[in-house]
């Protein structure tokens, strides 16, 4: 069990940093997510040359989830958070610093590097608040992931039509980024541990792995929202790049809602039927989207989508923590690793289908995805 070191922030202003951090994380991924149309022209990319720079970053995530929790044990949250924070936010500055493919495959491998590092931390930090107040506070955390991709998403839009450039709004997003990262860093926790034993890295077996899965689908649909919304709506839907931007906003508000009422709603309604709802919400919106060629139509659609993955995460995590036999920590672990993997891994495999066949067909799978999720839930999950 890990020790706090003395003096300690409160736990108050703790908490308080760590939704900051949760925020900034939702940041860096819009900025990211409403930038692919201008990192795909800036570098004259093809649906599949712009995947494999998608890929990139899922490789950079996926090499360093193998340490990430002996990385986080060894130096603590707090620091991990700082300094990968900050590397992310620099990574995001330098998306259109290049004329070379080659150069946006290494930024994007350091992208990918050190966002699954921070995001590992700061839900190690969050997990260790969680303990220490004794009550459910996870979907408020990532209710602030969300708001923070809506809140950079629009912020994006709205720069856009001041007629700021895509390389000037990347800065702007990394130095808000960092500087806040910087400023809830000190009042985060100082927790202590030794470096985790054993195995850097273990396949979950038996429950966990249907978990995983289905974790991996929820965050392949909800990596298609972050990479391929927002090229949706200006490749497809001939929206404008303002109104294109506000595809990532949509989806990000409509997570964030359900995701600040949804340890209420976990306290009423079963984790089996919340996920069968879940399913059932996204693949609605996902078909609407993809059956009603309306700009306007289209972000009601990516907002039912929102809706839907919105508590897919945590109820997963809350059923793998409980799983007999295996402590919470690993239970979580274990979801998380296949979770990230197919958030990293889905937007390039939505990329080379939409290279072969067509963007819609390759956002089809969302709906497919999301049917699974419902349909699944009844074997993964318990109806109490």
């Amino acid at each position: 069990m890990s020790s706090l070191a003395k003096p300690a922030p409160s736990l108050a202003a703790a908490t308080h940093a760590i939704r900051a951090q949760f925020f900034v994380c939702g940041i860096v991924f819009a900025t990211w997510g409403v930038h692919v149309p201008s990192v795909k022209a800036h570098y004259g990319l093809g649906d599949r040359a712009l995947a494999m720079a998608m890929l990139a970053g899922g490789v950079g995530s996926v090499l360093t989830l193998t340490q990430a929790g002996r990385l986080v044990g060894r130096h603590g949250p707090r620091t991990v958070t700082i300094a990968s924070g900050l590397a992310a936010s620099l990574a995001i500055a330098l998306l259109l610093a290049f004329d070379s493919y080659a150069a946006l495959l290494a930024v994007m491998l350091a992208y990918g590097i050190a966002i699954s590092l921070f995001d590992v931390s700061i839900n190690a930090e969050a997990s260790e608040i969680e303990r220490l107040t004794g009550r459910p506070v996870m979907s408020g955390f990532h209710g602030m992931f969300s708001l923070g991709g809506m809140v950079g998403s629009a912020a994006a839009s709205v720069l856009h039509t001041a007629g700021v450039t895509p390389t000037q709004r990347l800065v702007v997003g990394a130095l808000a980024s960092a500087a806040t990262i910087v400023a809830g860093w000190s009042a985060m926790l100082r927790v202590d541990g030794p470096p985790a034993e054993g195995p850097a890295m273990s396949l979950p077996r038996g429950a966990l792995l249907l978990m995983g899965v289905l974790a991996a689908l929820g965050l392949i649909s909800e990596g298609a929202m972050y990479d391929w919304s927002v090229l949706y709506m200006r490749d497809v839907l001939a929206a404008d790049a303002g109104i294109a931007a506000l595809a990532y906003a949509s989806f990000s508000a409509a997570m964030a809602a359900a995701r600040f009422c949804g340890d209420w709603v976990r306290l009423h309604v079963s984790a089996m039927r919340l996920m069968q709802l879940s399913g059932t919400l996204g693949a609605v919106g996902m078909a609407l989207t993809l059956l009603a060629p309306h700009p306007l139509v289209a972000l009601a659609g990516f907002a039912l989508v929102g809706l839907g993955f919105a508590n897919v995460i945590p109820i997963l995590f809350s059923a793998a923590s409980r799983v007999p036999g295996v402590s919470a920590a690993h239970g979580i672990a274990a979801v998380s690793s296949l979770g990230y993997l197919g958030m990293m891994a889905g937007p390039p495999i939505i990329g080379l289908i939409s290279e072969s066949r067509s963007l819609a067909a390759g956002l089809s799978t969302v709906v497919l995805f999301s049917a699974v999720l419902g349909l699944a839930a009844r074997r993964a999950l318990p109806r109490g």
